[in-house]
């Protein structure tokens, strides 16, 4: 849980399986999240071996994200959850939707 904790990772998770992304593709992709937030997140994700960061040598520089075998797998275990969720959504009343 630690991995994936907080209100935005499992956010940059879905994002990311759909495709490789720069970082503000993934900004616009998660919309709310902020620069710094989403800087950190990323960070965490490399450091926990679930995101893959490759910076190419360009001017001006181009960095990709995209999700390891280890985080593609992580996103086909929250796949159910995501099902779930979608399931049970509360409407304003404080009701499972219909």
């Amino acid at each position: 849980m630690d991995v994936i904790g907080g209100k935005w990772k499992v956010l940059i998770l879905w994002a990311l399986n759909e495709r490789t992304c720069r970082f503000g593709e993934l900004r616009r992709m998660v919309p709310g999240i902020t620069e710094k937030v989403l800087a950190s997140h990323l960070r965490e994700l490399e450091e926990d071996g679930i995101v893959h960061r490759e910076a190419h040598e360009e001017v001006p520089p181009r960095v990709e994200y995209s999700l390891t075998p280890l985080g593609a797998g992580l996103n086909d275990a929250l796949r159910p959850l995501g099902a779930w969720g979608r399931e049970h959504i509360l409407t304003d009343t404080g009701r499972p939707s219909a």
